[in-house]
């Protein structure tokens, strides 16, 4: 039997610690096994964790006392290599985004998500995706445009699977995509496999990070 997915959680504020531990308690596969309120002490902890506790996830906020979310996203990366790190902050600055993406986040939720949200972020990272919020994912898409030549960006997607891209990443499904575009669910479908193909992922937020890691935004 597969193993319920095991969160850390590195959160200053206990009241939002008990939030999140309220809510992962109903989760039948996901359970919060640490919890911590700096880097420092939830990194220190890994020294001596046995491998049945380590965690699968790290939900990160980046406002941390001490070494902040952003700081420690390397050594959490180092420190446990085959585990996903979340980001899951009050900050929608744009620097920060880019910045935790490039450092290898999977996922950046602002903490305005609901818990359905941040349980199924959870989710979608452990099945090989990624989870960005919605605005966030719109910003990052503009920032795409906004800096690639458009022929280059035409060698890439087509005008129209970009159009369906940035939808998805607004949080559109495909049914809804099709009746905003007035076309066919199995047309969205197409585009949408096409989109992932080229960009070799799984869905939206993946496009999107794929799109970072190659180097396409500006620095």
């Amino acid at each position: 039997m597969k193993h319920k997915i095991r969160v850390m959680l590195v959160e200053d504020n206990p009241e939002y610690r008990d939030v999140i531990d309220l809510a992962l308690e109903d989760e039948n596969d996901i359970e919060l096994i640490s919890q911590f309120g700096t880097s420092e002490i939830a990194l220190r902890s890994l020294q001596d964790m046995s491998t049945r506790n380590v965690p699968d996830l790290v939900l990160l906020d980046l406002r941390l006392p001490g070494m902040d979310g952003l700081d420690s996203l390397s050594y959490f990366r180092t420190a446990l290599p085959d585990a996903k790190i979340m980001i899951l902050t009050q900050s929608d600055e744009e620097a920060d985004v880019l910045r935790a993406i490039s450092r290898g986040a999977s996922g950046y939720l602002l903490k305005s998500s609901t818990l359905a949200q941040i349980t199924d972020g959870i989710r979608s990272i452990m099945a090989g995706g990624a989870s960005l919020d919605s605005g966030v994912a719109r910003f990052i898409l503009d920032t795409l445009k906004s800096n690639l030549p458009q022929g280059e960006i035409d060698t890439i997607l087509t005008p129209r699977e970009l159009e369906i891209l940035t939808l998805l990443g607004e949080g559109f499904v495909k049914k809804e995509i099709a009746e905003q575009l007035n076309i066919s669910y199995t047309t969205v479908d197409t585009h949408v496999a096409h989109i992932y193909e080229k960009l070799d992922v799984r869905n939206a937020p993946s496009a999107i990070n794929k799109a970072h890691r190659l180097g396409l935004f500006s620095k």
